[in-house]
């Protein structure tokens, strides 16, 4: 299911030590990675020279961190606008999911910073795995699966099963937040998924592939019920589903009306305290 992973680094952050962890699970051992870092355009050939061989030093960090067969990786130095770029090489490979770090910007600040991994997040309807700048990577054993009736959530459960595949002792956790709009929040105690429509048929899909979720249910703001869930139970990677809504005819322009308007996966991205897998569609 995750056969191509493009890695964009930029040498910093923690994105290479994300995927080696990933690399790590039985399920991702034989996938093919393609690590990418962009030179931006230069004001003269001198300084474009210079930042061509910074490019090339840190690729070569990068995969030498990573610690491959060299089978498996392969490495590509392009220059151009990283967030045109990153998408053009994800589609060119048709990758399965892309790694990028994340400052963790809040949505305003994504904006006018020009914001790659925002950027990209918005025009890609690939899976993406966002890894901030200020958390601790930790090995995965414990995966949280934000569940709603989306296509999306369904995608992120395949995901995560698929990720679970052959892990010892690993965990999955299905959590569904309902939405208060009475007053201030408050927790609902855990209950079996048969008390709850949305989490019946996720419930069944994960035991059918032989993994006996967690089911956790709360009430209250969404996003900030989801990241202290995160928290609660030490969640080692999150996976939320993001709808596409764009319109076809909008697809090489950015979604103001989600970088503007209210997005809780632009609230999670921000929020989380551990890295966070956010897919759009139904992979093919």
């Amino acid at each position: 299911m995750i056969e191509k992973i493009l890695l964009a680094v930029s040498g910093l952050g923690h994105a290479e030590e994300m995927l080696k962890n990933l690399k790590e699970l039985p399920s991702l051992q034989q996938s093919k990675v393609t690590v990418l870092h962009v030179v931006p355009p230069q004001a003269t050939s001198g300084i474009m020279t210079a930042k061509w061989e910074e490019g090339g030093k840190i690729l070569a960090n990068a995969i030498q961190t990573l610690n491959l067969d060299p089978s498996q990786v392969s490495s590509i130095l392009r220059q151009g606008e990283p967030k045109d770029v990153v998408c053009q090489v994800a589609d060119e490979m048709d990758a399965d999911l892309i790694i990028m770090g994340s400052r963790g910007l809040k949505r305003l600040q994504s904006i006018l910073s020009n914001s790659v991994s925002q950027y990209v997040f918005q025009l890609s309807s690939r899976p993406m795995l966002l890894v901030k700048d200020d958390i601790y990577v930790k090995r995965i054993n414990r995966i949280m699966v934000a569940m709603d009736d989306s296509e999306a959530s369904k995608q992120c459960l395949k995901l995560a099963i698929f990720m679970l595949r052959g892990i010892p002792g690993g965990q999955l956790i299905l959590a569904n937040v309902i939405s208060d709009i009475r007053g201030p929040s408050a927790d609902v105690p855990e209950v079996k998924a048969e008390q709850n429509p949305v989490l019946i048929a996720a419930v069944s899909e994960a035991r059918k592939q032989g993994i006996e979720p967690r089911t956790v249910i709360a009430v209250g703001k969404p996003g900030e019920k989801i990241c202290r869930m995160t928290e609660e139970f030490n969640v080692d990677l999150l996976l939320l589903g993001s709808p596409d809504r764009r319109p076809t005819i909008a697809k090489s322009f950015v979604d103001l009306d989600r970088l503007l308007g209210s997005s809780l996966s632009d609230y999670i991205r921000v929020n989380s305290s551990c890295p966070v897998l956010l897919a759009r569609t139904l992979a093919a």
